[in-house]
């Protein structure tokens, strides 16, 4: 699956949507996910687990893919992750409504702990402003976050 990067990373092609899109967009949310919940510099059990629920419950990822989307995701942490060109991916692949609920996922991840620390606001605060999305957006998917973990 590490070869669907260089998709995300590549040209932009937005031609019609196949399997392999599907599974790039899966890629990106999987990244996006994975970088929220070690904003703080570590991951709780916690976290993990609704990182996993997420990806499977809210954005279709198949439970088989779960452990392998992670690994790519892992690889990716070891190096610098450019957020600019999965948000991109993202902004060009879906609208404003499918990109606050990818924010409002972000917040979910990252308030599974119960804790909220600042690494993990300003993540993200960045996030929100690479997806184009206003500080009202923001703060309604944080609310909408913490309503569906309480």
């Amino acid at each position: 699956m590490l070869n669907l990067i260089s998709k995300i990373l590549g040209s932009g092609d937005t031609g019609a949507a196949t399997e392999e899109d599907a599974l790039t967009a899966h890629l990106a949310l999987a990244v996006l996910l994975f970088e929220a919940a070690h904003a703080d510099g570590e991951c709780s059990a916690r976290e993990k687990d609704h990182l996993r629920h997420t990806l499977i419950a809210d954005f279709g990822v198949a439970e088989q893919d779960i452990d392998q989307l992670l690994e790519d995701s892992a690889a990716q942490h070891k190096d610098y992750v450019d957020l600019f060109h999965y948000t991109r991916f993202i902004n060009e692949s879906f609208d404003q409504d499918k990109k606050i609920k990818i924010l409002e996922s972000v917040w979910q991840v990252i308030l599974a702990d119960g804790l909220l620390e600042a690494h993990e606001d300003h993540f993200v605060h960045k996030l929100a402003s690479l997806f184009n999305l206003s500080h009202k957006d923001l703060i309604d998917a944080k609310a909408r976050a913490r309503k569906r973990l309480a």
